[in-house]
Formats: C-alpha cells, sequence, structure tokens
C-alpha cells in the first residue's frame, strides 16, 4: 500500500502527542539545552577563546546538531525495539498489507519529526539568548540530514538489538561519544592530532562543520555529501533488515 507509510507514521505522532501535550515533558525537554547552555555557554564558555565570534554563537548550532541526533536515534531505536520484543505490534505491521519500505519511511519519518522538535526547542532558545544569527541554508540542510540520518541508525538499532537494555549500550558506544567529540562543544582542531582523523570520520562532525556554514563552500559540500553517503548507507541496511525479517 502506497499510504502504508502515513499509517505507521501517524500512530508514532498519536504517542508523541499524548506526551507532548503534559507540561511536564515539555519542560523536562527543554532542561537540557538550558544545562549545557548554562553549564558551557554561560559558565565555561566564557575562558574559551575562538579565532572569530562568540562561543555562544559557536555552541548553539552543536546543540541544535547533537539534540537532533539523540531525539531522532533514541525515539525511533528505543520505540522500534519495544515493539518488536515486547509489545509484538511491529509483527502486526509486518503482517499488514503494509510493504517493508512503508514501514521503514513511517519509523524515519516519525524519528525525524521528534528530532526536529528537539531542535525547534535550543532554536527558540538560542534566539533568545542571541538571536538568530546562526540560521542559514546550510543550517536547515545539515539539520534535516542529519535527523533522517540518525533516524534511519536507530531503525538498525531497534531492529537488531535482542533486548531493550542493549539499546542503551549501543548509544553509550556510538552516540554519546559523537556528542562531546564532534566538535559539538569545541572546535575538532584542539583535540590531539592522532584524535583528529578518527572524529572526521563520524557522521555528527560533518553535521558540525556544515550547520555553522553561512553559505554552501567547498568544505560544507564535502560534508554534505558524506552526510548523505552515511544516509543512503544506513536506509539501505535497515530496509534489507526490515525486509528480510518480513520475509
Amino acid at each position: 500500500m502506497t499510504g502504508g507509510w502515513y499509517a505507521i507514521f501517524l500512530r508514532e505522532m498519536l504517542l508523541f502527542k499524548k506526551k507532548f501535550v503534559r507540561l511536564g515533558y515539555l519542560f523536562s525537554a527543554m532542561m537540557m539545552p538550558l544545562v549545557y547552555l548554562a553549564a558551557f555557554g554561560l559558565g565555561l564558555g566564557r575562558s574559551v577563546a575562538l579565532e572569530s565570534g562568540s562561543y555562544l554563537d559557536f555552541l548553539l548550532p552543536g546543540l541544535v546538531a547533537m539534540s537532533s541526533m539523540n531525539n531522532s536515534y533514541n525515539w525511533v531505536a528505543s520505540a522500534l525495539n519495544l515493539n518488536r520484543v515486547y509489545y509484538k505490534t511491529f509483527q502486526v505491521f509486518v503482517q499488514a498489507p503494509v510493504s517493508p519500505s512503508a514501514i521503514l519511511a513511517g519509523e524515519i519519518l516519525a524519528g525525524m519529526a521528534k528530532g526536529l522538535f528537539a531542535s525547534l526547542l535550543i532554536i527558540v532558545v538560542g534566539a533568545l539568548a542571541s538571536g538568530m544569527g546562526f540560521f542559514s541554508l546550510p543550517f536547515v540542510c545539515a539539520v534535516l540530514v542529519n535527523c533522517f540520518l540518525f533516524a534511519s541508525l536507530g531503525v538498525i538499532t531497534g531492529m537488531i538489538t535482542k533486548y531493550h537494555e542493549d539499546t542503551a549500550t549501543y548509544s553509550n558506544f556510538f552516540i554519546m561519544p559523537m556528542a562531546f567529540f564532534s566538535g559539538t562543544f569545541f572546535p575538532v582542531s584542539s583535540m590531539p592530532w592522532y584524535l583528529q582523523w578518527f572524529i572526521k570520520i563520524l557522521p555528527l562532525t560533518h553535521t558540525n562543520v556544515l550547520i555553522r556554514k553561512a553559505s554552501l563552500d567547498m568544505e560544507g559540500m564535502v560534508s554534505l555529501g558524506v552526510l548523505l553517503t552515511y544516509s543512503a548507507v544506513f536506509f539501505a541496511i535497515g530496509a534489507r533488515i526490515i525486509h528480510e525479517y518480513a520475509e
């Protein structure tokens, strides 16, 4: 069914809506960006010297990149694993007249929507703190591609993990290190040279490069190409895993 993806997407959005209407959830979602802004932007950031611009202007796009990664990935990985292992609702999707590609598209789009919502919270806080100077076309491209990339990776994790606790293990080994060492809080150039080559392989590093560009120059185009390549690979792997599961 061509519209099958929308049924998957709508289900996830209705579940998300139940949490969104609770004020406690909204305030808790805003708490982490505020903590990072206070600890790094207003506290530690005062002692960080950059070649150009203020540290707060450097930090805000990085927080958007990190938040879009965390939420796009974790929402999909956790929900998909629970639906498959415990609630068995994923098996209902497979048995329904919905193609594996539609299931994949619905899950990824739901993860993107949640990642974009979390990013929007930081953008609003950032606009109040320092204005909208960080907003640009590369910024928009970076956020959208980043959400798609990590939502696709979340599908892979949610499908291959046998226990719900394993999703946290994958996050601790892959997502959390990227959040702190991919140029979110400090320039990659400030890291030891023997770590920079590895850090530059990570997808979030290229998101942080692209998201801080005022216009799409050669470096930005290279980073966009890397992100699109990662996205295509993760999407293809996720599609293959779901297709084999449905057989």
